[in-house]
């Protein structure tokens, strides 16, 4: 279905703007929320007065946030908890618990519909984006500590952590390159093998060719000799024939004299 978003809504778009959604998406949240209507020709040519509120609304919020905004980029959040030798929490850090602790250290009142992360379930340092405004969108410092340590443990969890994975990423670069060159290998043995077939053809076409000649003589000769042994009985026969007719003209000789 397509609406037209009546306010800001973020990743999807801007007051005015005309979007193609979901059904469900649309009337079961935006325009229940009052977030978008139906583009219909009526609403369409009220585009421009809602860009128009839409924008100085944006800008009203954008100054009146600033400051928190400036606030929350700089903030850092402590959290220990239990955790387990791999580093798993049992349980998890909730945006429950982050909008608390934002209210505590700057008195901000946040919802947590506006933490744009998932629970986080390990120990280390994680960055947490709060969405103020469609404009304004700071990132808090999340720190995540063994209970009983330091944070400063976090930082180094989370520099092993960084460790491993460039060793993971060299590994994987490595094994890239070995992949590259068996295929290179794979590709060089296919062209040698199709440039010895290319050279043996004419070999193998030129022996097949002398086999089918051979076998042509032979077969042309075996005719010759059938044809022979047919022949050679006639030739018997005939000269019989002869010799008995001279033989019964000699009698005949004979007997008028």
């Amino acid at each position: 279905m397509k609406v037209l978003l009546l306010k800001d809504v973020y990743k999807l778009g801007r007051a005015g703007d005309v979007k193609k959604v979901a059904d469900g998406y649309g009337r079961n949240f935006l325009l229940p929320q009052g977030l978008a209507a139906l583009a219909i020709p009526g609403m369409l040519k009220q585009t421009e007065r809602i860009r128009g509120q839409a924008e100085k609304e944006r800008n009203r919020l954008n100054i009146e946030m600033g400051s928190i905004a400036e606030q929350l980029n700089e903030l850092t959040l402590n959290f220990g908890v239990k955790a387990g030798e791999t580093g798993r929490l049992y349980g998890s850090i909730t945006s429950a618990m982050i909008v608390e602790g934002i209210e505590q250290e700057t008195a901000a009142v946040i919802d947590r519909r506006q933490i744009e992360a998932q629970p986080i379930k390990t120990l280390g340092v994680h960055e947490v984006k709060v969405r103020l405004t469609i404009d304004l969108i700071p990132e808090i410092t999340v720190v995540v500590h063994r209970e009983g340590e330091p944070p400063e443990s976090a930082y180094e969890i989370e520099e092993a952590l960084d460790i491993e994975l460039e060793g993971a990423g060299q590994f994987t670069d490595l094994q890239a390159e070995l992949e590259a060159e068996d295929a290179e290998a794979e590709a060089a043995a296919r062209a040698a093998d199709e440039t010895v077939q290319e050279d043996t053809e004419p070999a193998e076409v030129q022996a097949e060719a002398s086999v089918e000649d051979a076998e042509a003589e032979v077969v042309a000769q075996a005719a010759d000799e059938t044809a022979q042994e047919e022949t050679e009985p006639a030739e018997v026969q005939a000269e019989a024939t002869v010799e008995s007719d001279e033989g019964e003209s000699d009698e005949e000789s004979q007997e008028e004299n």
